[in-house]
C-alpha cells in the first residue's frame, strides 16, 4: 500500500510541480525501506545461536534502526536543499492532483498508523516504522493545507515553506531514536536501570561483602544482559 502511492506521489509531484509531494514521497520511501529492514531483522532475529554468535542475530534490529534513521536525515537533507533552491523563484503548482493526493495520502497514513500503534512499543525497529509513518500523516496534512492556501490565495512559495516544515518534522523524533540505536550498540546502561539502585540490593543481601565491575547493556529491544563482580564472605551461603 505504501510502495504504490509512494509512486502516485512521485509522479504526481512531478507533474504538479509540488515539492511538498515529492516531500512526502520521500518520506513515504523512508518508510518502505523501514518496513524492509523491520522485516529483514525479525527474520533474522528468529535464527538459532551460534558458536561464533552466542547471542543470535538479535542485533539486526538495532542495526535496521541506525539506517532507518540515517536515512531519515539524508531525506530531510534534501528536502531542505531543495526548498532552499526553489523559494526564490517557487514554481506554478496544479493545485486540484495535488489536493486529490493529499487526501488520499492522508487516508493512507491513518490506515498504517493504526496498524502499527499497538506493537510499536515491542521494538525499536517496530518503533522507527511507527514514527516514520506518524511523521507521514503531518506531511500529507501540509499538503493538504499548502494545496488549500495555493488554491485560495496563488501563494505558490506555500509549497516550498511546507516542504521545510514536512523535513523539520523528521529530525527531532530521527534524533531520539538514532540515540536510543546508538546507545545500544555502545552497551550503554538502559534508560530505565538504575545501576547505583541495583548495586545496592545486591550489596544488601546477607553474605555480600563487595559489589564491583557491574554493567547492564542491551542485546536488542526488551533484552538486558547483566555481569558483574560480587565478593562473599567466607563460610556465607552462597
Amino acid at each position: 500500500m505504501t510502495s504504490v502511492f509512494m509512486l502516485v506521489e512521485l509522479i504526481a509531484g512531478w507533474y504538479t510541480h509540488s515539492l511538498a509531494l515529492m516531500a512526502d514521497a520521500g518520506h513515504m520511501l523512508s518508510d518502505v525501506a523501514s518496513i524492509c529492514l523491520a522485516l529483514l531483522a525479525i527474520w533474522f532475529a528468529t535464527r538459532p545461536p551460534t558458536s561464533d554468535k552466542s547471542y543470535g542475530y538479535y542485533r539486526t534490529e538495532i542495526l535496521a534502526s541506525l539506517i532507518n534513521g540515517v536515512l531519515l536525515v539524508v531525506v530531510s537533507l534534501g528536502i531542505f536543499f531543495e526548498a532552499y533552491r526553489r523559494i526564490g523563484s517557487p514554481p506554478e503548482v496544479s493545485t486540484g492532483p495535488m489536493l486529490v493526493v493529499a487526501l488520499i495520502g492522508l487516508g493512507i497514513n491513518i490506515a498504517s498508523i493504526k496498524l502499527l500503534h499497538e506493537v510499536q512499543h515491542d521494538s525499536v525497529n517496530v518503533k522507527a516504522a511507527y514514527l516514520e509513518v506518524l511523521s507521514d500523516l503531518a506531511g500529507s496534512a501540509g499538503v493538504l493545507v499548502a494545496a488549500i492556501v495555493i488554491m485560495f490565495t496563488g501563494w505558490q512559495i506555500v509549497d516550498p515553506i511546507i516542504s521545510s516544515v514536512i523535513g523539520l518534522l523528521i529530525l527531532p523524533r530521527t534524533c531520539l531514536l538514532l540515540a536510543e540505536a546508538t546507545n545500544v550498540l555502545m552497551e550503554g546502561t538502559p534508560g530505565h536501570i538504575d545501576l547505583d539502585s541495583l548495586r545496592d540490593k545486591f550489596a544488601s543481601v546477607e553474605g555480600v561483602v563487595d559489589v564491583h565491575d557491574i554493567h547492564v547493556w542491551s542485546i536488542t529491544s526488551g533484552l538486558e544482559a547483566m555481569s558483574g563482580h560480587i565478593a562473599i564472605r567466607p563460610g556465607a551461603n552462597a
